[in-house]
């Protein structure tokens, strides 16, 4: 038969080499043919020309459609007879023709023979004749190379081969070790039953992944369809998914019993939520039931649980340590936690989980409604009031840092991959970078950015749909796809962003488009790369740190690690914070939260801030008043201080008060004009004044109450510290009142004196 052209779309449908409909079928020997089988297989070597023409003749209807198979796969003559002997001897044990052979006879009839090379005849004859169709079950029997080059040709199995290894190599994937993508399209397409990939669909490609054996097709199926997208030949590729062994899983399922075990996967393949939400439920709901196993064992079933038993398991759950009532798979990943207390927060989310379980359950039909899931599992608000979001701020000297490694990365600095390449391109890498340090996007947002998501406004003198670099008018806006708390929006970034965008997009290539599973849309990923977007983990567990590396700064500060949505804290605390801030609601907008109250808990004030606010306040000097003091130097030096005279005087602003004491002197800021004081229009305070040899200091006295708002807010205040100190006497013994009264007396004599 002559090969067609893997690439001709036009070519017609392969067509079966082998016409199953003209042998006769019957599974049974009849006692002719088992008497020449017997015969055949005690023979010594098997050969055909050892048994009489007329005893041949019998076993034509068996080795008829086995010779034709043998022969269109041009098998030697050699391996012909070997083939042929281990047929008709395995016929003999298993006294019926090979026929009626099922999938697991066909496979121990295979297993039987020692030398491989004689196998794959033996699989090829079984592949064409029909009787063999789970080629993916024989597992490592086989090598798939060689059996599909005998059944399609070595021409449209290379040709094949090449277009999928020049579509992975177009998308950025290395080479695989040991010549992988020749085993991996050479079982699909076995699997398939053609040799031309055209006939490949999505729901081969996911049967195969799921029914295959081998570890290497589940865990490169995925690639393959990435590589068939990009050849046109698919819509879409197949869903990431984690491999894991059989046996893992079932050790991650120690300790359930079978009946809560059942009602936990009903569930999960029930409830509607994305497959890392469900996963996660899961794990949760079978910790549940190693629990009800190790205290209740009798309850195995949703229909068994009460209320009093739904207080239990808050209690208990509430008092849990890491490490309690988890399977070997949650081991692996919390054995440096073991024994520490659960964070409130997944108390929280388990107690949520088995109140969706229970209330799913009632609102389905499968269980009666006996218990208020919503009451009855409610999280105690001593644990919910520790549960609310904790933005932690970066440092500004180390946010600083990661800004100048984020700017500065080069090529050097990537890890490499295979030895001699970097797994992500440098421009792919210093977007991602510059898009976590300047948009503050959440982790999910950023991995999920489109490409087209820049566009420039205001660049009225040119234009960037061919590359061009927009001016420096121009502003750049962001369109950040739907996120967990609201609906797609635009918002201005820096023009860093757009301009490390755009370098990515030149080199990005053709990549093939993914689904967006919150809207149901197919879109072009910005951040793809050999078929594959950004790994869930890749900013706090590859980025972050290599830009820590990079700065010189630890992985971790005060507060803790240093991760994605850290970044988002700190961009809205200092946009908060700025000299011209955003106001809360511009913030809101900007952050894209739903409501004000979300965005309060990033617009932090700084410390920075706050510490220059409270300065402003005045605190200290609220309290604390500085006032002028004279030092007469002469007084001093003369002697005369001794005698009594002053030499220390406190400028009260209308007069001076010569009182040594004066911090502890009741009237200090109400000046009752006791005998210590000095008025400024008197000859003595001029005199004082025009001293050559006077020392000037200033002094800081503390303020009562009552003084403070005399001296801040005017007469009113003072009249009032004046009237309340009446009756208190002055450092001179007379108190104010006294004074008052004396200079009234004396009023009549001074004023006949001024007459006089």
């Amino acid at each position: 038969m002559r090969p067609q052209s893997q690439t001709s779309a036009s070519s017609p449908p392969w067509q079966w080499p082998i016409d199953l409909k003209q042998y006769d079928k019957t599974s049974t020997l009849t006692e002719t043919e088992w008497q020449a089988v017997s015969l055949f297989s005690t023979i010594s070597g098997g050969d055909r020309w050892s048994l009489h023409p007329i005893e041949l003749s019998h076993l034509q209807r068996l080795l008829s459609p086995i010779n034709d198979a043998l022969n269109f796969m041009n098998i030697c003559p050699r391996d012909m007879r070997v083939a042929r002997r281990d047929m008709v001897r395995s016929m003999f044990r298993q006294h019926s023709a090979f026929w009626s052979w099922s999938e697991e006879e066909w496979k121990e009839v295979i297993a039987t023979i020692a030398a491989h090379h004689a196998r794959h005849p033996l699989l090829g004859v079984g592949y064409l004749l029909g009787c063999l169709t789970k080629l993916h079950e024989v597992g490592i029997l086989f090598f798939q190379g060689v059996l599909a080059s005998k059944v399609f040709g070595q021409e449209l199995i290379n040709d094949a081969v090449t277009s999928v290894c020049n579509a992975l190599k177009r998308l950025g994937y290395c080479s695989m070790p040991d010549n992988g993508e020749r085993r991996l399209v050479c079982e699909v397409l076995l699997a398939n039953r053609s040799p031309f990939l055209r006939d490949l669909s999505l729901q081969v490609l996911e049967r195969l992944r799921q029914e295959s054996a081998t570890h290497f097709v589940k865990k490169n199926m995925s690639m393959l369809s990435h590589a068939l997208v990009s050849l046109g030949i698919l819509t879409q590729p197949l869903e990431q998914i984690q491999v894991s062994t059989p046996i893992f899983i079932a050790r991650g399922e120690i300790g359930v019993s079978t009946e809560w075990l059942a009602w936990c996967r009903r569930w999960k393949e029930t409830v509607v939520a994305p497959p890392t939400t469900r996963g996660t439920s899961y794990i949760a709901l079978l910790k549940v039931g190693r629990w009800l196993n190790s205290v209740h064992p009798e309850i195995v079933s949703p229909y068994q649980w009460t209320r009093e038993l739904c207080a239990e398991y808050v209690a208990a759950i509430s008092q849990m340590k890491i490490g309690d009532y988890i399977g070997f798979s949650e081991f692996l990943a919390t054995r440096r936690l073991i024994g520490k207390p659960l964070k409130p927060s997944t108390i929280n989310g388990h107690l949520g989980i088995l109140r969706k379980f229970f209330r799913n359950c009632q609102d389905w039909g499968w269980i009666e409604c006996r218990f208020d899931p919503t009451s009855a599992l409610r999280t105690p608000p001593s644990i919910l009031s520790s549960c609310g979001p904790n933005p932690r701020v970066i440092a500004d000297d180390i946010w600083a840092k990661l800004l100048w490694a984020g700017l500065d990365l080069e090529a050097t600095d990537l890890p490499l991959s295979c030895g001699t390449t970097y797994f992500y391109p440098l421009e792919m890498v210093r977007a991602v970078v510059i898009v976590w340090l300047f948009t503050g996007l959440r982790n999910d947002e950023i991995r999920r950015l489109r490409v087209g998501c820049i566009r420039w406004q205001n660049d009225s003198e040119r234009s960037t749909e061919n590359g061009a670099i927009p001016s420096k008018e121009a502003v750049c806006l962001l369109d950040v796809p739907v996120n967990k708390t609201d609906t797609a929006f635009t918002k201005p970034v820096d023009r860093l962003v757009g301009e490390a965008i755009m370098a990515w997009e030149r080199i990005r290539g053709d990549q093939p488009p993914g689904f967006e599973e919150k809207t149901g849309d197919v879109v072009n990923y910005l951040f793809l790369h050999r078929g594959r977007g950004l790994g869930y983990s890749y900013l706090n567990n590859s980025l972050i740190p290599l830009l820590c590396r990079k700065a010189g700064v630890p992985p971790s500060d005060v507060r803790g690690r240093i991760t994605s949505h850290r970044a988002r804290s700190t961009i809205a605390t200092q946009l908060y914070n700025a000299k011209e801030p955003m106001s809360l609601f511009e913030l809101q907008q900007w952050l894209g939260h739903r409501t004000p109250s979300s965005t309060q808990y990033y617009a932090k004030i700084s410390p920075t801030k706050l510490a220059q606010s409270y300065t402003d306040a005045g605190y200290f000097e609220r309290n604390i008043r500085t006032i002028e003091v004279l030092i007469d130097r002469d007084a001093i030096l003369s002697g005369a201080t001794a005698g009594g005279t002053p030499w220390q005087y406190f400028d009260l602003g209308h007069g001076y008060c010569t009182n040594s004491f004066f911090v502890t002197c009741p009237h200090r800021m109400a000046c009752a004009k006791c005998d210590f004081y000095l008025p400024k229009d008197s000859s003595q305070a001029q005199m004082l004044e025009a001293k050559g040899n006077l020392q000037q200091m200033l002094q800081k006295i503390p303020l009562t109450e009552d003084e403070r708002k005399a001296v801040e807010e005017g007469v009113e205040f003072m009249e009032k510290l004046c009237n309340k100190l009446a009756d208190v006497p002055t450092p001179a013994g007379p108190t104010p009142r006294e004074i008052e009264a004396s200079i009234y007396r004396n009023l009549p004599v001074l004023s006949a004196t001024v007459r006089e």
